[in-house]
């Protein structure tokens, strides 16, 4: 079977993963809506295409906060990789580094930060962090990701509990005796997500600075009123993100709320995505609705499912490709040409 668009990978892990494990990765919250919309939302936007532009030279590099990658798509935070692979996170850190892009490593790993870092030396990596009743777990793998050369923290703000996800319900899921949360073996007794901390506000993210020197970005903002405020407590990036739609159903499509969350922050920080990006053309619209760079999350274990490093990379080649020929074909030759002017919503 050739592998042509990202929905082919999808179709080869819904066939071949157990399915526990395919009802984890493919689980929404309650009704599923917001996961859902998350995708629907794009094909309601069209494209303003111009014509006759210079497209023979294209170039789709992007920078994060100064490192360049090669084009702006990278992988974001994913839990428990070895359900879809057996060498887990160690291949997706190499894919992402053979694609030259970013990968956010997930606290629930099923591979050490010591094991995604020497799988693929030197690549470009950020940590995405929980925050644990007991902080002393949190500032050690903090101050952990910082000494193995990772170059971001990414806090996850949108949990202080876990969604409803009605599938893990039904299931009982729970990992497989063999893998293990290796980041936090020996941490908890039990690795529950209980041990999440509801409490943590704001006044946070000070505690946090003061743990490392690493810029610190915020995962979850769907609304202008927090972006407002991370941009007040000093942090240099948001993930416009709703979780893959796991947490909050009937929250807005991320795509939807980026354009308020981009208008909010006046470009004093970096604004990220990540949420039903499916297609290049899709990623040329969060570009042309301000943000600075996507990230995947189920396509990206789709394509280690399919045949672990090659497949994710794999996955990311056809986006690359798609999205050079959507921006080519709506009239840009480089990043920098990519603006609101590019796209229209239907007139209610």
């Amino acid at each position: 079977m050739a592998m042509v668009c990202l929905s082919d990978f999808e179709a080869y892990a819904k066939k071949y993963l157990p399915k526990i494990a395919w009802d984890f990765f493919a689980a929404g919250a309650d009704d599923c809506s917001t996961r859902d919309e998350n995708i629907l939302a794009y094909k309601r936007i069209r494209f303003r295409p111009r014509i006759l532009r210079d497209v023979s030279m294209m170039d789709i590099r992007t920078k994060l906060l100064g490192t360049e990658i090669s084009f702006p798509v990278g992988i974001a935070p994913t839990g428990f990789h070895q359900l879809a692979w057996p060498d887990g996170e160690k291949s997706t850190a190499r894919a992402a580094k053979a694609m030259n892009t970013c990968y956010i490593a997930s606290t629930y790993s099923t591979c050490t930060l010591e094991e995604i870092s020497a799988a693929a030396p030197g690549g470009f990596r950020w940590f995405q962090l929980y925050t644990y009743r007991n902080r002393a777990v949190s500032q050690r793998l903090v101050q952990q990701a910082e000494a193995l050369g990772f170059q971001g923290l990414v806090l996850t703000a949108d949990l202080p509990y876990t969604g409803k996800r009605r599938d893990d319900v039904r299931n009982g899921f729970r990992l497989p005796p063999h893998m293990k949360l290796k980041n936090l073996e020996g941490a908890f007794e039990v690795c529950t997500m209980s041990f999440l901390d509801p409490s943590v506000t704001w006044n946070d993210i000070y505690w946090l600075r003061s743990l490392t020197h690493l810029p610190i970005i915020i995962k979850g903002i769907l609304t202008k009123e927090d972006a407002e405020l991370a941009v007040r407590h000093g942090v240099q990036g948001i993930v416009v993100s709703n979780h893959g739609g796991r947490q909050l159903d009937g929250g807005p499509a991320t795509i939807d709320a980026l354009v308020e969350v981009v208008e909010a922050v006046q470009g004093r920080v970096e604004v990220y995505l990540d949420g039903g990006i499916r297609k290049g053309s899709d990623v040329l619209k969060a570009l042309a609705l301000g943000a600075k760079c996507v990230f995947i999350g189920r396509p990206a274990l789709w394509g280690l499912a399919y045949k672990g490093e090659e497949g994710l990379r794999d996955v990311l080649g056809i986006l690359q490709d798609e999205f050079r020929l959507s921006m080519a074909l709506a009239g840009c030759a480089n990043v920098s040409e990519i603006g609101r002017h590019l796209v229209q919503f239907p007139r209610l």
